[in-house]
């Protein structure tokens, strides 16, 4: 039971972060082969001035693509 969890600077309205969260549902359940029931996507976000705190409390070995800014 996959759950993805994305992180970003607040400004996007809810209409942008639900049709984010249902496309990276979709595209988990067309690479598992699971329905959509199985497939959970949260969106949590954090303030600029906080960015770099909550980028370093990821451990390392869960990050697979870093940004490069």
């Amino acid at each position: 039971m996959p759950h993805a969890a994305i992180a970003m600077i607040p400004g996007r309205s809810e209409e942008t972060k639900r049709a984010l969260a249902e496309k990276v549902q979709r595209l988990i359940m067309e690479e598992f082969h699971m329905e959509a029931k199985y497939v959970s996507v949260s969106i949590e976000e954090i303030p600029a001035e906080h960015w770099h705190d909550f980028l370093d409390e990821i451990n390392p070995k869960n990050m697979y693509i870093a940004a490069d800014f």
